[in-house]
């Protein structure tokens, strides 16, 4: 004779089941956004985020500095605005001068 599970039972693993697929979904979703972020660095890679024309990179006292070859905007990557704050006066007048038209 057939044991009929109780209703704490049969909830328990409608939870698991759910628990699981659950898990996978996140899996999948977690994969295509790790491919769509490659994707998207593919794409846009030393690109200008104003303007998307190609960015020409220029090495000032080790610093990468990325320009716009159309737009002429100035663009940083994490970290070297602090690394330019930290130099005296008129290296900082020096640099700026360097970008304007």
């Amino acid at each position: 004779m057939p044991v009929k599970p109780t209703e704490k039972e049969e909830d328990y693993f409608i939870r698991k089941e759910f628990e699981r697929k659950k898990k996978r979904e996140e899996e999948l979703h977690k994969h295509l956004a790790a491919e769509e972020k490659k994707r998207l660095k593919s794409v846009h890679y030393m690109r200008c985020p104003k303007c998307g024309m190609e960015l020409i990179e220029i090495d000032y006292k080790n610093i990468k500095i990325d320009k716009c070859s159309e737009c002429s905007g100035i663009w940083l990557d994490n970290g070297e605005l602090e690394m330019i704050t930290k130099f005296d006066k008129p290296i900082i007048a020096k640099f700026l001068k360097m970008f304007v038209d």
